[in-house]
């Protein structure tokens, strides 16, 4: 048995620890799943369409994501929501359409509807690399992609995974800000020309 001694924490000023400060340091000819988040490792964050910006703000920040998985009661997916949404042209437009100030509108009016959510197959992901990731969120302007899986007996689509590119420059080595889209694909660029 060991004697364990408890002491005070000196440091007023501590970090705590956190899961994206520990991600595997990649390059761009590593395997795809290398830079998922597999949410059969790590759940998802998720959100009710009847919860306010305000509080999907909040939840944004205490669990350090830039996007939330819209479900209803069900634990079903209904869309999803970014920062972007929260803070961009989807709620201005939509608080100026319900004449209501953007902290009294709800998830479920800026949000993306399930069915306009582009996604990719765990099948094609599983032989990809991590180059085809990035090149498939520049095409498509995105900054995360869902990685969904279908159920083999009743064809059951489940969200599997989630690609984000501040995620995949973190894993590369590369410092991207979350709002500066552009200004990251630029520098993967960069490191792709480089190779």
């Amino acid at each position: 048995m060991t004697k364990l001694a408890a002491r005070p924490l000196l440091d007023t000023l501590a970090l705590l620890a956190h899961p994206e400060h520990n991600l595997e340091r990649v390059n761009l000819d590593d395997p795809a799943q290398a830079v998922m988040t597999d949410l059969l490792l790590r759940p998802a964050i998720t959100i009710k369409g009847d919860d306010s910006l305000p509080f999907a703000e909040k939840l944004m920040f205490s669990a350090g994501v830039r996007l939330l998985l819209v479900v209803n009661g069900q634990q079903k997916l209904e869309g999803l929501l970014t920062y972007r949404d929260l803070h961009g042209e989807r709620a201005m437009t939509a608080a100026a359409q319900e004449k209501i100030s953007h902290d009294k509108l709800s998830v479920a009016q800026v949000m993306t509807m399930a069915s306009h959510i582009e996604t990719v197959s765990l099948n094609a992901v599983e032989h990809a690399l991590v180059r085809d990731i990035v090149e498939l969120l520049r095409e498509h302007g995105r900054q995360h992609m869902l990685v969904t899986e279908t159920g083999s007996p009743n064809g059951t689509v489940t969200v599997r995974g989630i690609f984000s590119i501040t995620q995949i420059g973190r894993q590369l080595g590369l410092r991207i800000s979350a709002s500066e889209r552009v200004q990251s694909f630029a520098e993967i660029e960069k490191l792709i020309a480089a190779e």
